[in-house]
């Protein structure tokens, strides 16, 4: 991985001082995911407050569909190895518009029983 850039991780960085709410959310959800913080549940946890923070723009809540798991990883990847954020908030602007257009939120996957897993 690239090394963290000093300002993503500071508290007075653009990210946090940025006025409009796509910029924030984009940047915002890019550093937590990148920074890791916990043993397990990074994702869950940054997709929750990537919500959150659409929601206090104005924007609706946006689930990423399984189906588009690899894309939204590999639009990770380009903001952090290849430090291109620009497909990142391409994919979440790609979502955001489906559900300003009336898109319903995907539908939540079927668990198997504990057996089957």
């Amino acid at each position: 991985m690239v090394p963290c850039r000093a300002w993503s991780v500071n508290p007075v960085s653009p990210a946090w001082e940025e006025p409009h709410a796509a910029i924030r959310v984009v940047l915002r959800h890019f550093i937590f995911v990148y920074v890791h913080p916990y043993m397990d549940g990074n994702g869950r946890v940054g997709r929750f407050l990537m919500n959150t923070m659409m929601a206090s723009g104005g924007y609706p809540w946006t689930v990423i569909p399984v189906t588009d798991r690899n894309a939204y990883v590999n639009a990770l990847e380009k903001a952090s190895v290849g430090e291109d954020i620009v497909p990142f908030a391409d994919f979440l602007a790609g979502l955001v518009k489906k559900r300003l257009a009336g898109e319903p939120l995907p539908a939540v996957p079927k668990a198997s029983p504990v057996g089957e897993r």
